[in-house]
């Protein structure tokens, strides 16, 4: 018999909601990684890291890149570039949760950095294993759609008192708000399924009291093809509309309802338990066209995939689950909807 592989020692730079809610239990769930060491100075968080995970805490980043070997960014977005860049140059590959970077220069300079040093760098879109998601794309593959004239895809909530924290508070230099936030996804979605943008608008507001940065935001990329993408992210949404609406030349997709692995994941259910991505009938999307519309079964959603496609990437040599460059597109596109939203303008790509 073969010797058994050891597990990679996966350090997670922060223990906020990104890396308490999504990174932490998906890389205990995942076979060929291990969580080995959290940086966190919160004694309770300490206490729950070792409980859960069997791993240790330690109190600032640079303690984990002569332990182990993966690191995980899933702090505020402000230190993704320099403890990125600080990981690499230490000889570690790298997990950064999204935005990438706050512009594409930052991001472009950490590619560049990775692929001097010959490690992994890619980034946490986990979006893209949503079931919804993964369901469109079955669609536009089979060609069930035909082509695609238009996307709505919305990430709308009903929040009218403000959470706190750097998200809200923050100004450009935290590269918060929601366009950074959940744009990040929804730009990313719409790049992979119609490709690339020639044109973006974006109209932007901060509408709640004490909220520095964005909170109600609309953006509106032109693609090369000549698909339309309109793109909504809202903590002030009190009906929210379809989580997707593509429209075909051959038929329509509509779906309502959020993906079901996050509320699982808030729920403490473990991402290996079977059926974890499952949806059930009553939340299916429905296509077609006219009068003739039938449910549609949601494919099953897959955040695994992500940290299974990093191993493959380490051990096999694989691919990154998502290549930098495409990070790097999506905050080109970022940027202009900022610029858009600030100057009143159509940019041009």
């Amino acid at each position: 018999m073969g010797e058994t592989v050891p597990a990679l020692r996966v350090g997670l730079a922060g223990y906020g909601v990104a890396g308490a809610l999504f990174h932490a239990p998906l890389i205990a769930a995942t076979p060929g990684l291990s969580l080995s060491a959290v940086v966190t100075r919160s004694p309770e968080r300490a206490a729950e890291v070792a409980r859960k995970y069997g791993a240790r805490a330690v109190g600032d980043a640079e303690e984990l890149w002569g332990v182990c070997d993966l690191v995980v960014v899933a702090s505020p977005n402000r230190t993704h570039v320099p403890l990125a860049e600080a990981a690499l140059r230490a000889g570690v590959p790298v997990v950064v949760d999204k935005p990438l970077a706050a512009t594409a220069a930052q991001a472009r300079g950490l590619a560049e950095l990775a692929r001097e040093r010959g490690l992994m760098l890619t980034v946490f879109q986990n979006r893209r294993w949503d079931g919804d998601f993964l369901t469109i794309r079955r669609l536009l593959s089979s060609g069930e759609l035909g082509t695609v004239n238009r996307l709505e895809s919305r990430f709308e909530r009903w929040r009218p008192v403000p959470k706190g924290g750097w998200r809200e508070s923050g100004g450009a230099e935290e590269v918060g708000g929601l366009l950074y936030d959940l744009g990040s996804h929804l730009v990313d979605q719409a790049l992979s399924l119609l490709g690339p943008v020639t044109r973006v608008y974006a109209e932007s507001d901060a509408r709640r009291p004490g909220v520095a940065a964005d909170d109600d935001t609309f953006v509106a990329l032109t693609h090369l093809s000549g698909a339309r993408s309109h793109l909504w992210m809202s903590a002030l949404s009190p009906m929210p509309g379809p989580r997707f609406l593509v429209a075909g030349s051959r038929a329509g997709y509509s779906k309502h309802g959020l993906d079901v692995q996050e509320e699982r994941l808030r729920a403490g259910l473990s991402p290996s338990v079977p059926g974890f991505g499952d949806e059930p009938p009553q939340r299916w999307g429905t296509m077609g066209a006219g009068d003739d519309l039938h449910p549609v079964r949601t494919e099953p959603g897959a955040y695994l995939d992500f940290y299974r496609g990093v191993v493959a990437s380490l051990r096999e040599g694989a691919p990154a689950p998502v290549d930098p460059e495409e990070a790097i597109e999506t905050l080109t596109v970022l940027e202009a909807a900022r610029r858009s939203a600030t100057e009143g303008l159509v940019v041009g790509l």
